[in-house]
């Protein structure tokens, strides 16, 4: 069994690590929180002291990061993975970061013999927890196809989309969606009680109709009862919306939509909810309109 590296134990990356640890794999962590680490260690994986010391103990190492810049530094930084790597190792990026730091970062442990995916996920701490992620992956295909069994411990769809970069953007797609549908929710649903007509109510007529939709049923219950406990926190959205903006200038596409929300995610974030889980953007709304979606 291939041994596996995994760097990045936050509140995502921890319960992921957990999975696969949890079904035999051999597993070398690295941290900068000594806790999560103690929590996997504890379980059976092995404490490295850098990330380079991951690579030099695994044969595929995962990243699980905050953005493009921890992902350049824990890779190609000092005592970065680059330092332990070897030829036909291979790495998996599962952090949501800009298309060009994966194609920059994959082209850097090219030349040292090294395969890379880029396989950003969707589906928050919960189905981190089950197992049941959307994996969107860029890469290779003989790469792809040597580590799905390993994506599929973590997640529930896995769906190879393109070359390195592809995973990336089709991750940036699916924040953009999300972002706008989650607003939506929050806006209708705000509009439906100030017309007189309960909140709970709505959304129980219209879950099974053409509204349904995933960010409904996640995030409704959420806007209902008043509980905006981090699922996924309202910065890491907007890093994945500056991600999408910083892609779409070079690409000269207007995304309209996406920037109106991206002004209501800053103006919840100014106002001090930076660690709320995105369903929060109810918040901006019972600000505006003086009114709660909470019973």
């Amino acid at each position: 069994m291939k041994r596996l590296g995994f760097i990045g134990l936050g509140l995502m990356g921890e319960p992921m690590a957990k999975n696969l640890v949890a079904v035999g794999y051999e597993l070398t962590v690295y941290d900068i929180n000594p806790q999560p680490v103690k929590r996997l260690v504890d379980l059976g994986a092995r404490k490295a002291s850098s990330p380079k010391e991951v690579a030099e103990n695994s044969d595929i190492i995962l990243t699980m990061l905050p953005n493009g810049p921890e992902v350049k530094e824990v890779v190609l930084g000092k005592k970065g993975v680059i330092e332990g790597v070897r030829r036909g190792q291979i790495l998996i990026d599962m952090s949501s970061i800009a298309p060009l730091v994966s194609q920059e970062v994959a082209k850097s442990l090219a030349d040292k013999g090294v395969s890379t995916l880029d396989a950003p996920v969707s589906g928050g701490v919960e189905k981190a927890k089950s197992g049941t992620l959307a994996f969107m992956v860029g890469g290779e295909e003989s790469t792809f196809e040597k580590c799905k069994k390993i994506l599929d411990v973590m997640g529930g769809s896995v769906t190879l989309v393109g070359d390195v970069g592809a995973g990336q953007t089709t991750k940036l797609v699916n924040q953009m969606i999300v972002a706008v549908n989650i607003a939506v929710v929050a806006e209708a649903l705000t509009f439906g009680k100030t017309a007189g007509v309960e909140p709970e109510k709505i959304f129980n007529a219209i879950r099974s109709g053409l509204a349904g939709s995933q960010c409904l049923e996640d995030k409704a219950p959420r806007m209902l009862t008043g509980n905006f406990e981090p699922g996924f926190r309202m910065n890491l959205h907007i890093k994945d919306l500056s991600n999408v903006f910083e892609t779409s200038r070079s690409l000269h596409t207007a995304l309209p939509l996406t920037a109106q929300v991206m002004e209501m995610m800053q103006t919840i974030v100014a106002d001090g909810h930076a660690s709320v889980d995105h369903g929060g953007l109810a918040l901006f709304y019972e600000k505006l309109n003086g009114i709660s979606l909470k019973k």
